[in-house]
């Protein structure tokens, strides 16, 4: 370490589309630059993992330098690197795993192989400070649904519910192919539904009273699909804001619903919101109408740091520097299924 009391840790996260690299210090952020891919995906309708890992090849360096730049920081200013080392897609986690070492052994300091999912727990902390100690985390991404009990971020994650089949983003994006609109669909969607009424069409509920805290989409997906198209069978006009926004109601019930049993069955106060389909405008009011309700306090990162980065990495990374968790070795695997309970390897 350079002797600062909070060290200076980059990160690095590439387990999808997005190179993300972030700079924190401590609980402040200093950089968080990202350069995605998503155009490319785009014509697919979906993110196609080599086209990923090439594009995360070609913008690691670039990236690097331009939040080092961003940051007004040299290299040597770095006081550890830490990367996600999964869950994610195997041949874009490799990518940055690999990075990670190389930068970390040619500077001379430890690196931390983070998981993913405790990542977008930890990023709260550079806009709300510290966590509460438990709290509730409810992740909601385009391959993740999961509620969390998380007694300490840098120790400690339980899973307490996850999704059986589609997560809610991967719902997000099929429903707006069926609606005609462009990938990925969360953003489109919640633009759509704006204009729409959630109570036009009552879509289903899956899992809503089977007394888990487990997630299903896919039948939601499969109603949406099998209303537009028997709608347009009839020679019907379908609204696209209508079913946007009954469809996103139906996730969001869900999701609050079960977010909010968790909070009240362990018994726990705080309730956090991570991943990027918590950038999703009806969400974030109804979980705080919800809360509220509840008297549960709330934490929802900005948007932007709701979506994949490096920020969320770093601030990861940080608090296992700071708890004094002995660092990764340089044998660490990119794990494309790595457990949540698993913090960091």
């Amino acid at each position: 370490m350079t002797g600062r009391d909070e060290p200076i840790v980059l990160g690095i996260e590439t387990s999808c589309d997005e190179t993300g690299v972030g700079i924190v210090r401590g609980h402040t952020l200093l950089a968080d630059t990202i350069a995605s891919s998503m155009e490319e995906h785009a014509r697919y309708g979906g993110v196609v993992p080599e086209v990923a890992s090439r594009a995360h090849l070609e913008a690691m360096t670039p990236t690097v330098e331009s939040a080092l730049a961003k940051a007004g920081l040299r290299f040597s200013d770095i006081d550890a690197v830490a990367v996600t080392a999964g869950p994610g897609l195997a041949g874009a986690l490799l990518v940055g795993v690999a990075a990670a070492k190389a930068y970390a052994l040619g500077l001379g300091v430890p690196l931390y192989g983070v998981n993913h999912l405790a990542a977008h727990v930890a990023v709260d902390q550079l806009e709300h400070g510290p966590l509460p100690k438990p709290a509730i985390a409810l992740l909601v991404s385009g391959g993740h649904s999961s509620l969390l009990l998380v007694p300490d971020v840098a120790q400690e994650v339980v899973s307490l519910g996850s999704t059986v089949d589609d997560a809610a983003g991967e719902a997000f994006d099929k429903v707006a192919r069926v609606l005609g609109l462009p990938f990925p669909g969360g953003p489109h969607i919640d633009r759509a539904a704006r204009e729409g009424s959630g109570a036009a069409v009552a879509f289903p509920r899956g899992k809503y009273d089977d007394g888990t805290l487990d997630f299903s989409f896919s039948g939601l997906k499969t109603a949406v699909a099998r209303w537009v198209e028997a709608r347009q069978a009839a020679g019907e006009t379908v609204s696209v804001p209508d079913v946007a926004a009954s469809f996103q109601e139906a996730v969001v019930d869900v999701l609050t619903r079960k977010a909010l049993q968790a909070c009240a069955r362990h018994g726990v106060e705080d309730l956090l919101i991570g991943g990027g389909v918590a950038a999703n405008s009806r969400l974030r009011a109804l979980a705080q109408e919800r809360c509220d309700a509840a008297g549960v306090r709330l934490r929802v990162p900005r948007p932007g740091l709701c979506t994949d980065n490096g920020a969320m990495v770093a601030a990861l990374g940080s608090e296992l520097v700071a708890a004094g968790v002995a660092p990764s070795t340089l044998e660490i695997p990119a794990d494309s299924s790595l457990p949540i309970t698993a913090v960091h390897v």
